[in-house]
């Protein structure tokens, strides 16, 4: 199994360890809840140090990038960030991804652990455009410092404005003494803040001097489990549970980066689906009655009538009930509709809404 740069520091911090897309990584340190509130109200620091780091260089990465993605990458400006789906060529997602342009003719794309290999072998596979790839994901560590007090106990570390730094846009400095640090203005959270990427060799001094600045404003360690609570308080997609080979783009409400016009790979099955109408979507749900919603539970009618599956499911820390997401037939994907959780052995009642929870 594969560790981070950070994996002593979260053992020296009892954190509990579990693997994770090949990794050993911190699921939770104080307890999921407690990291879960300092995120939304304070501050927390993630390792997400497993996350793959891909950069491209030259006259045709753009062209490469536009080709692979779903999104319209010639509308990201130097120092902006672009989320977007990578699709395969029956439509499914091969992965979904941030991409940054460093310069011109020159990017990151940071891709999930998971499919680290996988993007890897697909991205080289359709380079007919003579790109340049290079694969920094075993060399590079990632921080995201998340929360609303962020930008306040991260700004004596840098002298780099936190704060005119919009969302999903990053600048490259000094940041805690190290220099080509790329601070962004993105996250998986919800609640503001910024992901910094550095060299592994810097890891434990970036580690230190992140939680001694943001020692006055209750920074703490979060893991995992708060990660997965967060992102899906707001309704984001997880890959390997919300999205994945068999999923479009489309079904999966990601239609806001799917540009059907820029050439991208299987653009025109995509077309197709949009003119056609999609079967099932992914919509979001609350339990009406009492119940937990978990990855792959059935989603049924009151006749039991199968209607879809549950991708994702927790307890809201903040709403303290069930939320979830699920992908049902087009027909119960309205907002306000009644469905049922098949909960063991009973069908629980919950309701189509609108998505962020929170």
């Amino acid at each position: 199994m594969k560790v981070t740069a950070l994996n002593q520091k979260h053992k020296d911090l009892d954190a509990k360890m579990v693997p994770f897309a090949g990794y050993e990584m911190p699921v939770q340190y104080a307890g999921v809840n407690q990291e879960h509130f300092v995120v939304r109200e304070k501050v927390g620091v993630f390792d997400v140090s497993h996350m793959g780091q891909f950069f491209l260089k030259g006259e045709k990465s753009t062209e490469l990038l536009q080709y692979l993605l779903t999104n319209d990458v010639t509308k990201v400006a130097i120092g902006q960030a672009q989320y977007n789906a990578m699709p395969n060529e029956k439509g499914g997602i091969v992965d979904d991804l941030i991409i940054y342009k460093m310069a011109e003719n020159e990017w990151l794309a940071v891709v999930n652990a998971s499919n680290i290999e996988k993007d890897w072998e697909w991205m080289n596979k359709h380079n007919t455009f003579g790109a340049e790839l290079t694969n920094k994901s075993d060399e590079m560590s990632l921080l995201a410092i998340q929360g609303p007090k962020a930008i306040e106990a991260m700004q004596v570390l840098t002298e780099i404005n936190l704060a005119e730094i919009p969302f999903y846009h990053f600048a490259v400095g000094t940041f805690a003494g190290i220099e080509n640090v790329i601070i962004s203005a993105t996250g998986y959270t919800g609640s503001g803040g910024f992901e910094i990427y550095f060299a592994n060799d810097q890891a434990n001094e970036m580690w230190d001097k992140v939680m001694e600045a943001g020692k006055d404003f209750g920074i703490e360690p979060c893991g995992l489990a708060a990660r997965d609570t967060l992102r899906l308080e707001k309704g984001y997609c997880l890959y390997g549970n919300d999205i994945n080979d068999e999923t479009t783009p489309l079904e999966a409400g990601l239609a806001w980066v799917t540009k059907l016009d820029t050439g991208f790979i299987s653009s025109d099955i995509l077309k197709a689906q949009k003119e056609a109408g999609v079967e099932k979507k992914l919509v979001g749900f609350k339990m009406i009655e009492r119940g937990i919603p978990r990855h792959d539970y059935k989603v049924v009618d009151e006749y039991e009538n199968t209607l879809g599956i549950v991708t994702s499911g927790t307890q809201s820390p903040m709403l303290k009930q069930g939320i979830g997401l699920a992908y049902v037939h087009i027909d119960f994907a309205k907002v306000g509709t009644k469905i049922r959780i098949q909960i063991r052995d009973k069908n629980v009642l919950a309701e189509v809404v609108k998505t962020p929870f929170v």
